[in-house]
């Protein structure tokens, strides 16, 4: 575990995976295989629904669950790439922080699960002013005074969108710190990552996913639209025919250059903390490796040499040890 060259500000423990999921295919998988059914019963969801600013009429679905519990920070949960706030990992993180005393919101992204028949378009990598937008609807929402502060938590391709609104939009909001779990901060890396060959059944599951999700969507698909989707046959295809003409990139290339969270990481200045494993089967470590963090002092990096992709199944913790490290985290900056 390698916390860059600073000190690390956890007291979370080393990570050391769990028998018998070793290696990051295997901690990757887990969530797939076993699909542990992470009971929210105690905490009953209230279903809001938060109006999009940009004039589509879309609105993001998401689960207001509350704790019971005095006044304390807001946690949001943003889904990754073909997830929803049904996502084996977003439920056990809603499980986490609910039986510690905080509300919680699960966020859908644009047209991803409940928020599907609500919208015409699509989320994506760079998509940031959906999550403020959510924010500002949450903020007038009776009964909800996010006055004590919000946390603020993404996974993979959430966690890239999660790091440009830091950047971007942040300082609107009382935003206490922030978590970035497997996120792609390098968008064409992780392209050419995800269609290596060893990497075959990944990429043609999420690419199946991203056809059948888009292809969902009750309005605003043209014909021509539809054809584009169904006859993208890689993930590159996909982005290149689907995702760059609808929101206005010149291509695949130019949505990554654009979208990267590489690239708005000096700009964040909320306290965050940024996990990602060494085996993670979908997204290369070299960027986070070389980065510059000493010049970021906002930015904690959490490297680990295992933990795969949105995995982190640790030994002697029912916890998935990603949860455990962002508490610590948060606990940190409130002394």
């Amino acid at each position: 575990m390698t916390p860059a060259s600073k000190d690390s500000p956890l007291d979370a423990g080393a990570f050391r995976p769990r028998f018998p999921w070793f290696g990051g295919d295997l901690q990757t998988l887990r969530n797939f295989l076993l699909r542990p059914r992470h009971d929210l019963d105690p905490w009953p969801a209230e279903r809001v629904e938060l109006a999009m600013r940009d004039g589509s009429g879309d609105r993001l679905a998401a689960s207001l669950h509350r704790s019971g519990a005095a006044s304390a920070p807001l946690v949001v949960l943003i889904h990754g790439l073909t997830g929803c706030e049904d996502s084996t990992y977003l439920r056990a993180s809603a499980a986490f922080w609910l039986a510690r005393g905080r509300d919680v919101v699960r966020l859908n992204l644009r047209g991803a699960g409940p928020s599907r028949p609500l919208c015409a378009e699509q989320y994506h990598a760079g998509r940031s002013g959906d999550l403020r937008d959510a924010l500002l609807a949450l903020a007038v929402r009776p009964g909800l005074d996010l006055e004590a502060g919000l946390y603020l938590v993404g996974y993979s391709l959430g966690a890239n969108m999660l790091l440009r609104f830091l950047a971007q939009e942040a300082e609107a909001f009382p935003v206490v710190g922030a978590v970035s779990v497997s996120a792609p901060i390098d968008l064409k890396a992780t392209q050419r990552r995800l269609m290596q060959p060893r990497n075959w059944v990944y990429h043609r599951y999420l690419l199946n996913n991203m056809r059948r999700e888009a292809l969902a969507a009750p309005r605003g698909l043209s014909a021509e639209q539809r054809a584009a989707i169904r006859s993208a046959d890689s993930v590159f295809a996909y982005d290149d025919q689907v995702v760059a003409p609808r929101n206005g990139f010149a291509g695949a290339d130019d949505y990554y250059r654009r979208c990267s969270g590489l690239r708005f990481l000096p700009a964040i200045k909320t306290p965050t903390l940024l996990l990602h494993a060494g085996d993670d089967p979908w997204i290369p470590s070299a960027p986070y490796e070389t980065f510059d963090w000493e010049s970021c002092p906002a930015l904690w990096p959490l490297l680990c040499g295992t933990g795969g992709h949105v995995g982190f199944h640790g030994r002697g913790r029912h916890a998935a040890w990603h949860d455990l490290a962002a508490e610590a985290f948060f606990d940190r900056l409130q002394d």
